[in-house]
């Protein structure tokens, strides 16, 4: 049957008509307008190149090798002789030399071996070699007489911080790194120094190596402001410690105090500070200070004064207990005492940590060859309390203060025992003490030109000079870059008047304290005249010691601190602490003079 054209898919469109049409054309339904149709379609697939062929090999006839070598006309007959066949066939003669056998001692052996030898003896050296040669080479670091929360690392070292703060300050003359003893003349060195030239140091918590400046209220004096931490920074090379009429923590002043305490210790020596006080010469109630004190004790943290403060007594006896009577003796210590308080001696709670304390209690050592333990306490020794006094003229108070007491608060101060360099600028003070010191004191004039507001505002030399013990101790104090007095150890003896034995010159390991502050405690304060704000200057502090007696340690071997500092560190680190046993709820040591053991 025909197929209808309906059904050719060679006649899926229609024809064109033969009319002209403008319409769009599919491209694949036809070919374009214009295609000529009298010459062959095959012209539209013709070449531009010429369609004539030759009889010559392609070229992929021409570099294709059969797999058979045969037909490349190689000989492959097994007797036919190649270039390379020395290579693969055995010659006895030629090759009887490395046949016979040979040994790895060649030079290229042995460079191989050697090689390996120092891989090995390298290997060996960085992981187990190293560790043991730096075990027994290295030095210790030095913690730098400091430790725990006194400003140490986890490690227990003081960081080595890149600047000037070692323990002898850069900065230092070096016609300071020596000087001569006030007392004898002899040779001492320099072990420390604080020249305060680098402007801007701060002295919080943590931002020097050696000094901290306390955040509290000195409530134990009375003080009339805040110790705040801002209130102390250097400037013109010198540090500033200023009082400012400012409301702080609810107090109208702001003053400042900072110490080495913990960081930096001594156990005698030569201290002298240069110093400008501050505001004016002929105004009273300032008080600035610098001063020293036993490690054992903080200051401005009741807790850990409380017995502590200020003994130095290393006898069992009536001396250690409580008011310096036992079972209401000796009657002497009743009587002639502080009028304010009835004539009564003493009100000190006892020395806490006492040759008494019977064994097995709580004590930071040592222990004599009887086998009773050191007594031990924070003694105090002032380098200067500066005030004006009530005929408008500068002077400092340079004191030692003690416990037990004399009878009537009255030292040995004969002349053996008590030198003033110059009765015209300077006397034995009258304050001699009160239930809770007794003091050996000598006021003396500064010198008028050296303060803030008045005068030229030089800096003047004050200093002490001591050697700890019994047997020719002695304190020495400086003014004005002068001697003023010295006091000696005999005149601290035993005062069998109140049944107490001798006081030794402080052999505790002392540490420094800078304060400037105000209190009525100390006199007068006139708050209408004082030109606030204040500022003392301290321009160096500079510690030395006999060559043959350095000795600059927190924590030396016969007067340990460390660990007792360690177990109690509450109440080193807690101003609101106030007490031993009340506040901070710690037992005393039991005493074997009260038949507590």
């Amino acid at each position: 049957m025909t197929p209808s054209p309906i059904s050719s898919t060679t006649n899926l469109l229609s024809p064109p008509s033969t009319s002209t049409r403008t319409g769009v054309q599919a491209a694949l339904a036809r070919g374009p307008n214009g295609l000529k149709q009298d010459s062959s379609l095959s012209s539209i697939n013709s070449s531009p190149y010429s369609s004539t062929t030759t009889n010559g090999p392609s070229i992929s006839d021409k570099f294709s090798l059969s797999p058979d070598p045969s037909a490349w006309g190689a000989d492959l007959s097994l007797n036919q002789a190649e270039p390379d066949d020395y290579l693969h066939n055995p010659d006895p003669k030629r090759d009887r030399i490395n046949d016979k056998g040979g040994h790895i001692f060649t030079a290229r052996g042995l460079a191989n071996l050697g090689c390996l030898a120092f891989l090995a003896v390298g290997i060996i050296t960085l992981f187990a070699g190293y560790p043991i040669i730096s075990h027994f080479t290295r030095k210790p670091m030095s913690n730098m007489s400091g430790f725990n929360i006194g400003g140490t690392n986890a490690s227990g070292q003081v960081a080595e911080i890149p600047g000037n703060f070692g323990m002898i300050d850069k900065d230092t003359p070096a016609d300071a790194l020596q000087t001569v003893s006030w007392n004898d003349g002899s040779q001492m060195q320099l072990i420390f120094s604080d020249e305060f030239n680098t402007d801007g140091r701060t002295f919080y918590p943590g931002d020097d190596p050696y000094w901290e400046a306390v955040d509290l209220h000195y409530w134990a004096t009375n003080n009339m402001e805040w110790y705040d931490p801002a209130a102390l920074s250097t400037k013109n090379g010198a540090l500033q410690i200023t009082l400012s009429k400012k409301n702080t923590h609810g107090l109208n002043y702001q003053g400042g105090m900072m110490s080495t305490w913990n960081k930096f210790c001594f156990t005698g020596g030569l201290i002298e500070a240069s110093v400008r006080l501050p505001g004016v010469n002929d105004i009273m109630g300032l008080w600035p200070a610098v001063w020293t004190m036993g490690n054992l004790g903080r200051a401005g943290y009741g807790a850990s004064l409380d017995g502590m403060w200020p003994y130095t007594y290393d006898s069992c006896d009536v001396g250690t207990v409580s008011n310096q009577t036992h079972n209401g003796l000796p009657q002497t210590a009743l009587e002639g005492g502080d009028p304010s308080y009835g004539g009564v001696l003493s009100y000190l709670p006892g020395q806490r940590l006492s040759r008494c304390t019977c064994q097995g209690e709580s004590h930071p050592g040592p222990v004599h060859s009887d086998g009773t333990y050191v007594g031990r306490a924070a003694p105090e020794i002032d380098i200067f309390e500066a005030q004006v006094t009530g005929d408008s003229r500068g002077m400092v108070s340079q004191s030692s203060q003690w416990a037990p007491f004399n009878a009537q608060y009255t030292w040995f101060n004969t002349t053996a025992n008590l030198q003033i360099d110059d009765l015209q600028n300077s006397y034995l003070n009258t304050y001699k003490g009160g239930v809770y010191q007794q003091a050996s004191s000598v006021v003396s004039y500064t010198n008028p030109n050296c303060y803030e507001k008045s005068g030229t505002g030089c800096f003047s030399v004050y200093g002490i000079e001591y050697k700890p013990g019994f047997d020719n101790g002695y304190i020495l104090w400086i003014n004005d870059n002068k001697r003023a007095w010295t006091a000696r150890a005999a005149g601290f003896a035993a005062d069998t008047t109140v049944q107490i034995g001798p006081r030794p010159i402080p052999q505790e390991p002392m540490y420094l304290i800078v304060n400037l502050g105000m209190s009525s405690n100390f006199g007068f304060v006139d708050l209408q005249h004082l030109p606030f704000p204040v500022t003392m200057a301290i321009d160096y502090i500079r510690v030395y010691q006999p060559a043959d007696s350095i000795n600059y340690t927190c924590d030396p071997p016969d007067f340990p601190t460390q660990a007792y500092i360690n177990a109690y560190i509450e109440a080193y680190s807690n101003p609101n602490l106030t007490t031993w046993v009340n506040d901070y709820k710690q037992p005393l040591p039991k005493n074997t003079f009260l038949g507590q053991c």
